[in-house]
């Protein structure tokens, strides 16, 4: 298997090691999983994310490369800005997700001219590295000019989540180290004689929250002082449970391949709103016709029409279990007698208790306390909305569910509250 820069400091910190992707990485830390996921959502989370995929593209013709195999519109990036984007297939479906950030011109001077020369940075799943690599490869000979290197060895990747993951990084780098607010702004800066890049994203549902790329030379540094300055080393574990209470999509759960093991349209999941332009000034792309039926359905469903469904019969919907019990991958949905659909990931979550709210717009106060729910995801016929009873098949025994629009919410806040469909 694999290792990351920092598999000495994980040792060190007492994690406990899996195969993941490939890869050696940390499941957990001797605090626990549920105990890693309440500080992120309190303090802040760090975690390595080095096993993911990093290529660079660059030279005269990488916008329209980009362009031609992402389903985002890549001209609309300036640099100092980043954008959550699919690589789809010719059927509309996901070969990955994907994050594209706009580093500027090539050497490292900012520009606000979509010019030759601009530098982008594209991340991507670990157990598809490999084979992203080789699709953006086999179509890079139509573009002149264009390079794509694959930098995952050279520059690292770590995620710092939560409400005190600005404080932890000003304090370390400086105020003026911290990108714009709002989310997707990003910046280079040089610390040390070294150059790194810090953006305003993340995997958590956190308001607050960076991903850092620091050359891998100096990765474990950085680690051990992110530490010393109050960051909680979170594994695999509870960020699979801090993605899922934010209603975030896993490739080869919410994306590629469905339980039964059928292609997932891009559009059954919700966040391909974010992911896809149809712009006209974006142009022909991989995948553009099938995503424009597939976004014709969307708006249908949106409205309550879902007659004649070819291109979306099913949706990605959240869903809050009522009674005891955990669902998980692959289990059968009903409505009624009617199986209606799969579990694509299911969990059980904690979450902080916060006092009833005072009045509207008064939200209560944490109370300390904390507690546990069952949550997922489900591929559900398309005809089932938010905000359904449904029941899914837990070895032989029904659990009532609830499917929902979203299990957190902000406030406008730095600390993000649960939301709570068994309560008023």
């Amino acid at each position: 298997m694999k290792r990351t820069p920092l598999y000495e400091n994980h040792v060190g910190l007492g994690a406990r090691m899996v195969e993941f992707a490939g890869w050696e990485m940390p499941v957990q830390y001797p605090t626990g999983i549920v105990e890693e996921h309440l500080l992120t959502r309190s303090r802040a989370g760090l975690f390595d994310v080095s096993h993911m995929g990093r290529f660079l593209v660059s030279g005269r013709e990488a916008l329209h490369f980009l362009q031609k195999l992402l389903s985002n519109n890549a001209a609309a990036l300036e640099p100092g800005r980043a954008q959550y984007t699919m690589i789809p297939n010719e059927s509309g479906g996901a070969l990955d997700d994907a994050y594209l950030y706009c580093l500027g011109a090539a050497d490292g001077k900012s520009t606000r001219r979509a010019e030759p020369g601009r530098e982008y940075l594209l991340v991507v799943n670990a157990a598809n590295r490999e084979r992203d690599w080789e699709h953006l490869q086999s179509r890079l000979s139509g573009f002149t000019g264009t390079e794509l290197r694959d930098c995952s060895g050279e520059l690292a990747m770590l995620s710092l989540q939560g409400p005190d993951s600005p404080r932890i990084l000003s304090g370390l780098f400086g105020e003026r180290s911290l990108p714009q607010p709002g989310r997707n702004n990003l910046l280079r800066i040089t610390a040390e004689g070294r150059e790194l890049i810090i953006a305003r994203t993340g995997y958590t549902g956190e308001p607050l929250g960076f991903e850092i790329f620091p050359p891998a030379d100096s990765v474990g540094k950085l680690w051990d002082r992110m530490i010393e300055s109050g960051a909680a080393a979170v594994g695999l574990g509870a960020r699979d449970t801090l993605r899922l209470e934010a209603g975030l999509p896993l490739y080869g759960h919410e994306l590629g391949r469905s339980p039964d093991d059928e292609e997932i349209p891009i559009f059954s999941c919700p966040l391909a709103r974010f992911a896809v332009s149809l712009s006209d000034l974006k142009g022909s792309f991989v995948g553009r016709q099938a995503l424009e039926a597939q976004f014709a359905e969307y708006k249908r469903i949106t409205k309550g029409d879902c007659a004649r469904l070819q291109a979306l019969p099913r949706m990605i919907r959240l869903f809050e279990i009522r009674d005891r019990g955990i669902a998980r991958r692959g289990a059968e949905v009903f409505v009624e007698d009617r199986c209606v659909g799969r579990v694509t990931s299911g969990t059980m979550a904690p979450y902080w208790i916060f006092e009833a709210e005072k009045s509207e717009g008064s939200p209560g106060e944490p109370t300390g306390r904390s507690d546990r729910r069952a949550i997922g995801m489900v591929l559900i016929d398309s005809s089932v909305a938010e905000q359904s009873e449904i029941e899914i098949d837990v070895r032989g025994r029904r659990l009532r569910a609830l499917t929902v629009s979203h299990l957190l919410r902000t406030d406008g806040s730095a600390v993000v509250r649960p939301v709570l469909w068994d309560q008023p």
